[in-house]
């Protein structure tokens, strides 16, 4: 099973990803170095904000 990709680093915006060994399923950003995960909390109900 492969993972999705994310298209830019939440921290500086880059495209310049590239994925890290540990954690499993990081990724590493080559512009500012950050290493992070993405991951599903889960789906919201649907309904009105206030």
């Amino acid at each position: 099973m492969s993972r999705a990709e994310p298209f830019h680093c939440p921290y500086c915006g880059d495209e310049e990803l590239e994925p890290e060994a540990e954690p499993v399923g990081a990724w590493r950003c080559r512009a500012c170095l950050r290493v992070f995960t993405v991951s599903l909390v889960g789906l919201a109900l649907g309904g009105s904000e206030e």
